[in-house]
């Protein structure tokens, strides 16, 4: 074998994949078809569940001082100021939920800083190396690309919503284009407009058509959405100026597009996500509107699930990506079409965003992989996400349980009672509710069932494996 594991595609999916094999020193190969990375903001919310797992990968500092919460909208309506709103209610942080807002981050960014993150691990994106074709076998995968042949154990197809690797497989990516909305984006300067907020220009007869404007963090872009008129093909600059005008009454100036799309709801996803030894992640699997932000956060945490399981290789363990990941795909694509039809039928709230679309609520309780034992399953249960939760060491020192969750190992908590022996790959700890571990005030009696007795398994993506009592 030339290499372990082949990731084709090199944005935010195979990004992950590969920071998760690096850091479990398992060899591989991430290879991208451009021959630079991507330029454009396209993803630019970030998910709650997506920074948990970027604190876990060593990311989050970067990415919080790069990006800014959700902006305010100030609406003009027909040349009019009609108010502000917000497509989210920001919450407070709590011990369980320690990061409970979407993050804004250009996605150009997001992919810079896992490219680094990459690097310091000793691993660097092949850039212009397109995946031709390639064949499996019982023993591996033999991959040609442009710039030569790579056989692997494993193949994992990162590649996007024109994947040569589903393609090739001949995996059906069932789903529609709706040709009927068409959309200009792009990402634009404009002069003399408040970088405080976003904003939005409606059309007086029409309120919910007009041009969105957002501020793009770390730059002096806006990220631009408006309408396609039927006369026009491609995302130009004075297309979209021409949209600003009309909606905006003429008296702003877009200038510096960097990037610009035109872009349909495309709404698939793959009948299965593996097949052998090849397996699919990210939107090579599944495509999403961005209505509701899901499309590259599902991604992520699809290489989450992955990277671990890869890295193992047992029999079980593979089989359960699928397993796990696919309903949870459906159910995420479901809902990203159903904000797209409140959008398209024009509700008023239809910008809103709730709890719903931060993937906190993402579980395995269905999962071959999950074992509660407990008589009398509580609140969180085997396959949930395990919930954060403050703590104070033996030496009075504050920590949480995600400081005992980072990292690429199992972590088992054992609640008032010494824990088991375990292997080598697990870290074992003693949390004591009513004692020193426990900061006052903390709500771990709230989120976990701390009966005496009671041990929890937390796998390495953070959701719980096992709990015994």
């Amino acid at each position: 074998m030339d290499t372990r594991v082949l990731i084709a595609g090199a944005g935010p999916t195979g990004l992950t994949l590969g920071i998760e094999l690096a850091r479990r020193g398992v060899g591989f190969r991430i290879v991208d078809a451009a021959t630079s990375p991507f330029a454009g903001s396209r993803g630019d919310g970030l998910q709650p569940r997506t920074l948990e797992v970027f604190d876990d990968l060593g990311v989050l500092d970067e990415v919080l001082s790069s990006g800014a919460p959700p902006f305010p909208i100030r609406a003009h309506v027909g040349g009019k100021y009609v108010g502000e709103r917000r497509m989210v209610d920001l919450a407070e942080p709590t011990p369980a939920v320690p990061h409970p807002n979407p993050w804004v981050l250009p996605q150009w960014r997001t992919e810079e800083i896992l490219r680094d993150r990459l690097a310091e691990l000793g691993v660097r994106v092949e850039q212009g190396a397109e995946l031709l074709d390639f064949h499996q076998d019982s023993e591996g995968v033999t991959a040609r690309l442009s710039t030569g042949t790579v056989r692997a154990a494993f193949l994992v197809g990162a590649d996007g919503g024109r994947s040569a690797v589903r393609k090739t497989l001949g995996v059906e990516f069932a789903g529609e284009t709706d040709e009927s909305i068409r959309m200009l984006l792009g990402d634009v300067q404009v002069t003399g407009l408040d970088r405080s907020c976003g904003h939005w220009f409606g059309s007086a007869d029409d309120p919910a058509r007009g041009i969105a404007l957002t501020p793009l963090p770390g730059t002096d872009a806006f990220q631009c959405a408006a309408p396609l008129p039927a006369s026009v093909e491609t995302a130009t600059l004075a297309a979209l100026q021409a949209q600003l005008d009309e909606h905006s009454g003429g008296d702003l100036r877009m200038h510096d597009l960097t990037w610009s799309t035109v872009w349909r709801p495309n709404i698939r996803m793959a009948r299965r996500f593996r097949q052998g030894r090849v397996f699919l992640a990210g939107d090579a699997a599944h495509v999403h509107p961005p209505t509701g932000g899901q499309g590259l956060n599902t991604g992520v945490q699809d290489a989450y699930n992955l990277g671990w399981k890869l890295a193992d290789g047992s029999a079980d363990l593979l089989d359960s990506y699928e397993l796990e990941r696919l309903p949870v795909a459906a159910s995420v694509l479901g809902l990203s079409a159903e904000l797209l039809q409140r959008h398209v039928e024009g509700h008023a709230e239809a910008h809103r965003r709730g709890p719903e679309t931060h993937q906190l609520n993402i579980t395995y309780r269905n999962s071959p992989l999950s074992h509660d034992e407990r008589p009398d399953p509580g609140a969180v249960r085997a396959g949930d996400r395990a919930p954060d939760s403050p703590l104070r060491d033996e030496n009075g020192e504050q920590l949480r349980l995600f400081d005992l969750f980072r990292g690429p190992h199992w972590t088992h908590l054992s609640f008032d009672a010494e824990p088991p022996a375990v292997p080598a790959n697990v870290q074992a700890h003693r949390i004591s509710p009513t004692g020193p571990l426990l900061d006052p005030g903390g709500t771990a009696q709230a989120t976990y069932d701390v009966t005496p007795g009671t041990q929890v398994l937390i796998r390495p993506d953070g959701h719980i494996a096992r709990i015994t009592r």
